[in-house]
């Protein structure tokens, strides 16, 4: 992690973090390295562990636990049925927040589950915040990452400061399930993006053209992206070890799919990309980065 960040001078709070993957274990990190107070839970009580080892606060065997007394809660787990399983019940998050409490949570996950938990926490004077993040697990290392923001705008308001310890950018985009909406446009995005990159670098490298120059020539010019500037060479290179797995993108994408069905959108050039997605998967990549579509195109990968 990024020991070197500056925090926001925010008073210290009793907080709770729910889900300590690839991106939760670090998030978690920066709130502890910020001054809260954290305790957090997360289902293999390892991973728990480790993270009280590496960071100090605390730890509880269910969210309910986990929560007891936090003003905040802040969860990041894999799906909206994972997201589900860890609110609601009697050992879900809501079982042990106060009224006057606040939910965010950063899984990237439909509107409309978004919508069904800020309406359950209503009931019981819970406010809940949908906020997914991008910038992939560097991101949430480094403490840059960039939150996109739905729910009620006074709860956003008073928890904005909280996230600026592991946040680059944060973006209130209006009601509940509307930063889901604006990170399934990140996502339409990047799946466009890395799909023509990898088509570019696959053409250079089968023309014979020095990619790594070229890469370097163009990340300068009209044609830069983020993922040209921190996978190109990595997709030359042929490694994928790393990074947002094609399993994770293609979840996104099915919730992208299920939302352009509801809304009446169009879009091929997602659907094309998610069924290359799906090759990637079945040749044996789906824990590989998502440049990995690389693979299928360059006749010294196959």
């Amino acid at each position: 992690m990024k020991m070197d960040k500056t925090y926001a001078c925010v008073p210290s709070l009793k907080v709770a973090f729910v889900g300590l993957g690839v991106m939760g274990f670090p998030m978690a990190g920066h709130l502890k390295l910020a001054g809260h107070d954290v305790c957090v839970y997360n289902r293999t009580t390892a991973k728990a562990e480790k993270w009280v080892e590496t960071f100090g606060g605390r730890m509880a065997a269910t969210p309910a636990e986990a929560v007891r007394g936090a003003g905040i809660v802040f969860a990041c787990v894999g799906n909206d049925d994972d997201l589900r399983s860890v609110v609601l019940g009697e050992t879900g998050a809501f079982a042990g927040m106060e009224p006057g409490t606040v939910f965010v949570d950063h899984t990237t996950a439909s509107a409309a589950v978004a919508r069904e938990l800020e309406a359950e926490g209503a009931k019981r004077g819970i406010a809940f915040i949908d906020a997914p993040v991008s910038g992939g697990q560097a991101g949430a290392e480094n403490g840059c990452l960039t939150v996109l923001c739905g729910g009620g705008e006074a709860a956003f308001r008073s928890v904005e400061p909280v996230l600026d310890a592991y946040a680059g950018a944060v973006t209130y985009f209006g009601p509940s399930g509307s930063g889901q909406l604006a990170k399934m446009v990140n996502q339409i995005c990047i799946a466009g993006c890395v799909q023509g990159l990898s088509e570019a670098i696959a053409f250079g490298m089968n023309a014979g053209l020095d990619m790594p120059k070229v890469i370097e020539a163009l990340s300068s010019g009209a044609a830069s992206s983020w993922q040209m500037v921190n996978r190109g060479r990595t997709m030359v290179k042929g490694e994928f070890d790393f990074g947002f797995a094609v399993d994770w993108m293609r979840k996104d994408l099915g919730i992208v799919k299920d939302e352009a069905a509801r809304n009446g959108s169009e879009i091929p050039v997602t659907r094309m990309v998610d069924s290359f997605y799906e090759e990637v998967q079945k040749a044996g990549g789906a824990r590989w980065d998502t440049s990995s579509l690389i693979t299928r195109l360059n006749r010294t990968m196959k």
